[in-house]
């Protein structure tokens, strides 16, 4: 079992999705993704395993919720900076995102 104060020390935010590519030497499908999470935090790059789920065309422009203060992980020759968050769903992993369009950089709370 985790405290309350363990969840709180997760930083998770809203951030728009500026750029996907499809990630070529990721061992598993991925897309690495260039996201802005506002003014404070600015630009990061996540690596993301949502291939299953959703087209690289139709990423750019999306709202996302990532962790933004896990240290980098290196993947092959990308360094992922984020965690975005997804379900683990039957069609596969599905980004979880906000229902109304809100701030970059906007804390979950």
């Amino acid at each position: 079992m985790v405290t309350f104060d363990d969840f709180t020390k997760l930083d998770i935010r809203v951030g728009t999705i500026i750029d996907s590519k499809v990630f070529e030497k990721a061992k598993k499908p991925a897309f690495q993704l260039t996201i802005d999470f506002g003014k404070e935090i600015e630009i990061k790059k996540s690596s993301a395993q949502i291939t299953d789920v959703y087209r690289n065309e139709d990423l750019v422009g999306k709202q996302v919720l990532a962790v933004i203060n896990f240290p980098p992980r290196q993947i092959a020759n990308f360094m992922s900076e984020v965690l975005v968050l997804g379900t683990y769903s039957k069609q596969g992993v599905v980004l979880i995102k906000p229902d109304q369009i809100v701030e970059n950089g906007d804390k979950l709370g």
